[in-house]
């Protein structure tokens, strides 16, 4: 299985082992951003430390109490807003051609599933 798309209503992620310079990608219903393997894979590790992080400052808060909440590399930047159990994400690309994009609250579950079964990391 060389090639692969996940999607949803509001995202999408992809994986093409063949693809010569981007073998990734990412987006939502109007928007999508091929990435190289370096990308995919740092935008994995970043959620997967976001979703942590998430997870440990939950039993912190009141249950009104909203969040936002950054992790970034030197390729990218991933943010989440919203509260722990529902929150938004936005990415920036940070290297090269730049790019940014945003998933709605009720998607990131969905893509945060989707992600993990992708590719293995």
């Amino acid at each position: 299985m060389a090639r692969l798309l996940k999607t949803g209503i509001g995202w999408r992620v992809g994986w093409d082992a063949d693809a010569d310079a981007f073998q990734g990608l990412v987006g939502a219903d109007d928007w999508a951003l091929e990435l190289t393997n370096a990308e995919l894979e740092e935008f994995a590790r970043l959620l997967n430390q976001l979703v942590s992080a998430i997870a440990q400052m939950q039993s912190e808060l009141m249950d009104e109490e909203a969040i936002a909440c950054e992790v970034e590399s030197d390729l990218l930047w991933l943010e989440a807003t919203g509260y722990p159990q529902a929150y938004s994400l936005h990415l920036m690309l940070l290297t090269g051609r730049r790019g940014e994009g945003h998933w709605t609250a009720n998607v990131v579950p969905e893509l945060i599933q989707a992600m993990r079964s992708l590719k293995v990391f």
